[in-house]
């Protein structure tokens, strides 16, 4: 069959056979032959604490470089949460000028995080010209602090018309500014807030600094009220564990849909999935591991302090986690976590998957959200100590949490609804839609106590008795972990599991943090009240937490989240089950979350409303991409290769017949007959896909209305196509089959 010569991306020059079977054996070829790369440093010359935060203007590099009374201006900026008076932020620039170009940057932009849920920059050179043909390099504080960017581009969600066009980034001196690296040159990213011409908030940042004020605020009345008056500040905490997946980049370019979509719309679930439980923590490979000490280089440079890397439970996934930090920074790191992971895989020659679903038949990714308050002092305020039952101040924030998730769930569980995180939400890897909460044997029969309000002695803490004389015994945790859980305390966290893996964690940390400081708030209220009334301190805690814990405790459960009994009882407790993304954003508009965000000042009505109008535009734009390369690929890739092979079996038993006669081909027609069958199936679901795209109407006001045809109709359609396209997979000649398989994405690298 004749082959046509074409250069692809890299300038290699290639054979494209009409056959995709054979551009299959070309790519697994070109797996096999990849080699490591040499990591990008020697860490028996150079150790990780030199490189540690090297392309950061850290508060180590400001104190260096600023004049003392400026830097303890800033100093009081960062730690206090107050103003910095603009007639500094000249000086800063400059030092930030001077330190970039001295490590080669050339280029500066105000980064900051739309609502598209990725990042954007805009590049401005130092560059400025002298007026006597030359040039100099110039970065003023004016400059710093505001930019103005182009807001008619971005997701609006209605807040502006396309033509009004002005926006304004300001700088987010709380983010320490870092250089990003690329081949030819470095630019300097300065984290900012994006706003609208009106003062809207179009960012993520923007809501999360408002929600961190208001836990700080309420956080410091609570510890003040009993007795904590050293605490000048309260900040919320996350260590965001980060799952993804890792395929060779020559399968990738052979799938369209991972391309343009981010998960696969076709693929027969392979021979052998993770049920063999064979690459969780295993070994991990020479070539992924290279790629990990790289990208974790260029991390380390970037001061994003990751600690651990491991193989996940599904094939060719795995798993990055970092250090605790200030919810904030640990939301930009994580955004340059992805970007980073991104960018070093194509230098590995990966595709780093980020989508959370991107396999049907093995587990999804998720981005579990580990999050705790604590005061300026260090001190976690989650900390249990060796006596929770007497640990007042703990106990007060643990009712708090409890309240916020048991009033706020349906809102905590719209914080995470995506179309892609549909696909993993409710399945045996990932918790359900229902927000319950799992507090361990230990603390739960402290609240039981609490609640009944029977003397207490908590549970003791037992060693592990492991049975083998030569090992010591293990102190054992006050709790298990429960993974089925979507809300779990840790240990000295609450592990927030079900926040989707391609997200941005600013969003569900803006509403955590909201939830809990109305909660907070609500607590400090009543304690006040009692004191008021005469009580003393501690029968006021004691009556308020025993009241709180009673009113809220029915989102509690330690059991198996995945089982249909927990279904039936969350049911009978009245907890929400939103089971998808269109039973859970209109909670946006509900009165009580308006009411939420406009009292703490996290969002206005306008701000909620446009958020809510943009998710819901979002899933309708993810769905209609899904049914146009559905069709693109089920037309003209795998129908034409089943036709091909239908053609084959045909051809293959006329020519037997008339070979041999009064053989018997009984088995063979009926083999052409089921191929038949479905190739006609395919033909008759890619028709009826096509045609319910078409019944759109792309100018319905009602987005609601808009998303829920999507959801209903256009969703359904595409699985169908994808069902008999993948019963074919497993019966057209490989030879024939254009699109890698799992078989070989998930264990050829």
């Amino acid at each position: 069959m004749a082959q046509a010569t074409t250069t692809n991306h890299r300038g290699t020059t290639t054979q494209n056979s009409a056959h995709g079977g054979q551009n299959r054996q070309r790519a697994i070829q070109h797996v096999q032959g990849r080699e490591p790369v040499k990591s990008a440093i020697d860490y028996t010359k150079t150790s990780v604490a030199e490189v540690f935060g090297t392309n950061v203007f850290s508060r180590h590099t400001m104190r260096t470089l600023l004049p003392k009374a400026v830097y303890k201006e800033l100093e009081r900026c960062l730690e206090q949460g107050v103003g910095l008076q603009p007639h500094l932020a000249d000086v800063v620039a400059n030092a930030m000028k001077d330190w970039a170009i001295a490590r080669g940057a050339t280029h500066f932009t105000h980064w900051f995080h739309p609502m598209t849920g990725l990042t954007a920059e805009k590049h401005d050179s130092f560059l400025v010209s002298s007026g006597d043909d030359g040039a100099i390099l110039e970065f003023s504080g004016k400059v710093l602090v505001q930019g103005e960017p182009d807001a008619s581009s971005f997701p609006s969600g209605g807040i502006r018309s396309t033509f009004e066009a002005r926006g304004y980034t300001g700088w987010d001196p709380t983010s320490p500014a870092f250089i990003m690296e690329s081949i030819n040159g470095k630019t300097l990213c300065i984290p900012t807030v994006f706003c609208a011409y009106s003062g809207h908030a179009l960012d993520k940042k923007t809501p999360l600094l408002r929600s961190i004020d208001a836990v700080n605020k309420q956080g410091l009345r609570l510890l003040h009220l009993l007795g904590n008056t050293a605490a000048k500040r309260v900040t919320c905490t996350v260590g965001p564990e980060q799952e993804y997946f890792l395929i060779d980049e020559s399968f990738y370019l052979l799938r369209p849909d991972l391309i343009n979509c981010g998960r696969t719309l076709f693929g027969a679930k392979p021979p052998k999935g993770q049920e063999m439980e064979d690459h969780y923590w295993g070994s991990i490979r020479e070539r992924v591991l290279s790629f990990m000490m790289d990208a974790e280089f260029e991390l380390y440079k970037l001061g994003v302090p990751v600690k651990t890397r491991h193989n996940e439970v599904a094939p060719a996934q795995f798993e990055v986690a970092p250090v605790f930090e200030s919810s904030n920074i640990a939301t930009d790191h994580n955004m340059v976590l992805m970007e980073v992971f991104k960018k070093t895989a194509q230098k590995h020659g990966f595709r780093c998957l980020f989508h959370e679903k991107p396999f049907s038949g093995v587990n999804g990714s998720g981005k579990h959200n580990n999050w705790s308050l604590a005061d300026d002092a260090g001190n976690n305020l989650l900390e249990p100590g060796t006596t929770p039952h007497e640990n007042k101040q703990f106990l007060v924030v643990l009712t708090a949490v409890i309240r916020a998730v048991n009033k706020f769930g349906a809102l905590l569980r719209t914080s995470i609804a995506t179309a892609a995180n549909d696909h993993r939400l409710g399945a045996n890897e990932a918790p359900p839609a229902i927000m319950s909460i799992y507090l361990g044997d230990r603390l739960t029969h402290i609240v039981d106590s609490i609640i009944t309000g029977t003397a207490d002695s908590a549970i003791a803490t037992k060693n592990i008795q492991i049975g083998v004389s030569t090992l010591p015994e293990l102190p054992r945790d006050d709790s298990d972990r429960n993974r089925t859980s979507p809300f779990a305390f840790t240990g000295n966290k609450f592990e927030f599991r079900a926040v989707g893996s391609s997200q941005s964690i600013g969003w569900p940390n803006t509403v955590l943090n909201t939830i809990v400081a109305d909660s907070l708030d609500h607590i400090s209220t009543r304690i006040e009240e009692e004191i008021k009334g005469g009580k003393d301190l501690n029968v006021a805690l004691q009556s308020v937490v025993k009241a709180v814990l009673t009113e809220n405790d029915r989102v509690l459960f330690n059991g198996d989240n995945y089982s249909r009994e927990w279904h039936e009882e969350a049911e009978r407790r009245g907890l929400p089950n939103l089971r998808n993304t269109i039973e859970a954003l209109p909670i946006l508009n509900s009165a009580d979350t308006q009411s939420l965000f406009e009292k703490f000042k996290v969002l206005s009505r306008d701000e909620l409303l446009s958020r809510y109008n943009i998710m819901l535009e979002s899933y309708c734009k993810t769905i209609n991409v899904e049914a146009l390369m559905t069709i693109n690929i089920g037309t003209t890739m795998i129908l034409p290769a089943a036709l091909e092979y239908q053609g084959r079996l045909a051809a293959s038993i006329v020519q037997t017949k008339n070979a041999i006669s009064g053989l018997d081909l009984t088995p063979q027609e009926q083999m052409l007959r089921e191929v038949a069958e479905r190739v006609s199936k395919l033909k008759t679901n890619l028709d009826q896909l096509n045609a319910i795209s078409h019944e759109v109407d792309e100018g319905d006001v009602d987005v609601l209305h808009h998303a829920s045809f999507y959801q209903s109709k256009v969703l359904p359609a595409i699985n169908a196509v994808r069902h008999v396209a993948d019963e074919l997979e497993l019966m057209v000649d490989d030879s024939l089959w254009p699109l890698p398989k799992f078989r070989e994405m998930l264990y050829i690298y």
